[in-house]
């Protein structure tokens, strides 16, 4: 059945060239998908509606049938909370605009499929955990990340309404907090868990005698190795076709002291560890229930976090020359 979805397809993918976006590539590539368009920002700004129309000349040229054309909205400008307190009006903006225009003109084209990349910090602050699909519109999103997480939550609303006026075969996934290989690693933008990879095997090798953490550790959240990210997306745009949001997560929830205290076992830092209470913690708790996916469309994360850990700082610390 598989092979038959991807037969004669066409796959734009969205930041294919991204963290990702690397995966999904290598994953279309198993499945036997040789067609796959990638658009580049250096070519395509997707918030610019001409951009938007001029990439879907590109990847319907030769007079393709736009109906065996599959688009996987990936891209995002996104980061850390950091960088979501610094630029909140660019998150919501990019965000929403490449989002609405792309799905709008996709439909427009008549495009066979489209699955839109959602986040988990579209959830409510004070969603109960585990977070059911069912809690996303019972209050407001944790403040720092609320611009994004609102700006991908239009999507949503975007494929239930094309899907009950146009019957366009568009589908949400939303998944948690994604980790692995070929991770941002830079300090300025990264996200929890490759910055506090980075961090921790620098004080080791530095000799420094502490870690300053953020907040006081007490956040839980849940982890998803980006492989399995992957393939979640490629099994739910194989055989899932609904508006129904899906959860993608791995369905195991950690504090964020305990994720710390195990990045620095792992790398083997033996000095102390600081929480700064200072700076701001985040949405409290994150977890996801993650049975629908196994409903739907038969699909559960495969890799534990301590393997998937190991991998992400061995291949840190193999690429660490060419990470700026």
């Amino acid at each position: 059945m598989t092979e038959n979805f991807w037969q004669g397809k066409r796959v734009i993918v969205t930041g294919g060239a991204g963290f990702l976006g690397s995966f999904v590539i290598e994953k279309l590539n198993q499945r036997g998908v040789t067609d796959i368009f990638i658009p580049r920002i250096e070519n395509y700004n997707l918030t610019e509606r001409s951009d938007i129309q001029r990439m879907l000349d590109d990847a319907l040229s030769g007079n393709f049938d736009p109906k065996n054309l599959v688009i996987i909205h990936l891209a995002a400008n996104v980061g850390g909370i950091g960088a979501n307190l610094e630029h909140p009006a660019e998150f919501f903006y990019d965000n929403l605009m490449m989002g609405v225009e792309l799905m709008h003109q996709s439909w427009k084209r008549g495009v066979g499929k489209f699955t839109a990349i959602g986040t988990v910090c579209a959830y409510p602050k004070f969603t109960p955990v585990p977070f059911k699909e069912d809690d996303l519109w019972i209050g407001y999103p944790e403040e720092t990340n609320a611009p994004y997480g609102l700006a991908k939550k239009m999507m949503l609303v975007q494929s239930q309404a094309y899907r009950d006026q146009y019957g366009f075969n568009s589908i949400f996934v939303l998944p948690v907090n994604l980790y692995g290989p070929r991770d941002n690693f830079n300090p300025k933008s990264s996200h929890v868990i490759p910055a506090l990879i980075r961090k921790a095997i620098e004080a080791q090798e530095s000799g420094a005698k502490e870690i300053i953490a953020w907040g006081d550790g007490s956040p839980t959240r849940e982890f998803l190795y980006v492989e399995d990210a992957a393939e979640g997306i490629l099994t739910a745009t194989e055989f899932y076709n609904s508006s129904d949001p899906v959860n993608l997560g791995s369905g195991n929830e950690i504090s964020i002291k305990d994720l710390t205290e195990m990045i620095i076992r792992m790398v083997g830092f033996e000095g102390k560890l600081v929480w700064d209470t200072t700076k701001p913690n985040g949405q409290p708790r994150r977890g996801l229930d993650v049975s629908r996916a196994k409903e739907r469309f038969g699909w559960s994360a495969q890799v534990g976090f301590e393997e998937g850990m190991q991998r992400t700082i061995a291949w840190f610390k193999a690429n660490r020359d060419k990470i700026r």
